[in-house]
């Protein structure tokens, strides 16, 4: 402790020069922190709009195989899953931890206004369900359970089709089995899109949507889940699998892919591995039954996983490189303080202290300056990632980064330790020689040393 009370009293003899050392480390900081808080949240604003729009980031869908009726035609596969319930039973069954889950149906199709077209992907779903709703940027109308085949559709896609709230168009689309099949909807609410993908996102109610695609009462297309750990997802996905393969095995009506398979034939893209498997040009692949595909986001889109690494990567040697910059000029700046302080440490020795003692007041020093530095410069990333949360961004190029039109942030408490950790190593390290030099001094030539 006196050595710790000695470093802290003389970081108040030079006040100048550890302010400017401080600043420069903080500028550090605040620079490494501000960039990786930056990317890391565009990623995941980029994830989290993926996630959305397919329900999730662990996917379960059915398939069942269906032979061609006519000579020389195509086998196909048909998107239904029957049973409600489930996959839902399932997941409840293993005690998966989960922000929501939600079970939907998918079409694709065209709306027609006044002789206008434009492609829709619409999607079924529970309305009421409350993180669905908060996702909603709505610009008119909303959501309206008491109109039949109400219609959500983004700002785009009204405005293309010169569309307003209470409107009525024509949907064309096909049924779960093929055929061309039309319905009248209501629009009843118009929601902001901030990228291409949500422009062509349409929402009605699931039981409307599976009226239209003829989808058997208490199907739907797809079961999804939003995990509360993002990191858990194959863990999840392989629980799923395994137990649907339990059941299999006491009913022949039940399938389900392999993710280990899949990740031998593709393993930089389980997605296309697990497609393989249902490749209906492949005859051996035919099936009794329902087939469930397990995926997740990252088996889908790799691409992302692989980009959260790269940004982290990059951060890292950023901070490495900035550092190591800042060391260096920690290193030169303890020379001139043994330099100017070889008489006092010559009168500290006469008086008892050990040379161990004194190097770890020139140690303790260094890293207390450091970190008081980083402080400072994570508390300014902070302040200034909240000011730029702030600012609305209205350039469509960014789109998919951004959380409802703003720029977030997303700081790991564990790469700032990591960060705070490495930076007292390398500041042990920059006055390791000039402790070193002061603790083998000697009282006596310290004392005759002239400055």
């Amino acid at each position: 402790m006196k050595t710790v009370s000695l470093a802290l009293r003389n970081l108040t003899r030079n006040k100048r020069r550890n302010a400017i050392l401080a600043i420069a480390i903080a500028f550090g900081f605040f620079v490494v922190t501000a960039i990786d808080g930056l990317t890391t949240g565009m990623v995941g604003n980029l994830e989290n709009q993926i996630a959305q729009l397919i329900g999730g980031n662990v996917i379960v869908q059915g398939l069942e195989w269906e032979n061609p009726t006519t000579p020389g035609g195509k086998a196909k596969l048909v998107n239904i899953v029957r049973d409600r319930d489930y996959v839902k039973d399932i997941v409840k069954e293993l005690g998966i931890k989960y922000e929501y889950s939600t079970s939907y149906t998918m079409s694709s199709g065209t709306v027609i206004f006044n002789g206008k077209r434009t492609a829709i992907q619409l999607y079924g779903r529970n309305l009421e369900e409350k993180l669905l709703q908060d996702s909603f940027q709505f610009i008119s109308g909303g959501v309206d359970s008491n109109i039949k085949n109400g219609l959500i559709i983004s700002d785009k896609t009204a405005d293309s089709m010169n569309l307003q709230v209470g409107d009525e168009v024509i949907y064309s689309t096909w049924t779960v089995y093929g055929q061309n099949t039309f319905a009248d909807m209501t629009v009843t609410g118009i929601i902001k899109s901030n990228s291409f993908i949500s422009t062509l996102q349409a929402y009605a109610d699931i039981e409307d949507v599976n009226e239209i695609i003829e989808m058997p009462e208490g199907g739907y297309s797809m079961y999804a889940i939003y995990l509360r750990d993002k990191n858990q997802q194959t863990k999840a996905a392989n629980m799923i699998e395994a137990r649907i393969r339990e059941d299999q095995e006491k009913n022949p009506e039940i399938h389900v892919t392999s993710r280990a398979l899949a990740m031998q034939t593709n393993p930089t893209n389980i997605g296309k591995g697990i497609e393989k498997q249902i490749d209906t040009k492949k005859p051996e692949n035919e099936w009794k039954g329902v087939k469930y595909g397990v995926e997740t986001l990252y088996d889908e889109i790799p691409q992302i996983k692989t980009v959260l690494n790269i940004v982290h990567i990059i951060t890292t040697v950023i901070l490495i490189v900035i550092l190591l910059i800042v060391m260096v000029g920690v290193s030169n700046t303890y020379r001139m303080v043994l330099y100017e302080r070889i008489r006092e440490i010559g009168t500290m020795r006469a008086l008892g202290m050990t040379g161990k003692d004194t190097r770890r007041v020139f140690t303790n020093e260094a890293v207390i300056l450091c970190i008081i530095g980083a402080i400072a410069g994570l508390i300014f990333a902070v302040f200034v990632m909240s000011i730029i949360h702030l600012i609305p961004i209205t350039n469509e190029s960014l789109g998919f980064f951004l959380a409802k039109g703003h720029f977030s942030f997303k700081v790991s408490v564990l790469s700032i330790i990591i960060q705070y950790v490495l930076l007292i190593i390398l500041t042990s390290l920059a006055v390791r020689g000039s402790a070193k030099q002061a603790a083998r001094m000697s009282p006596a030539e310290a004392l005759r040393t002239v400055k």
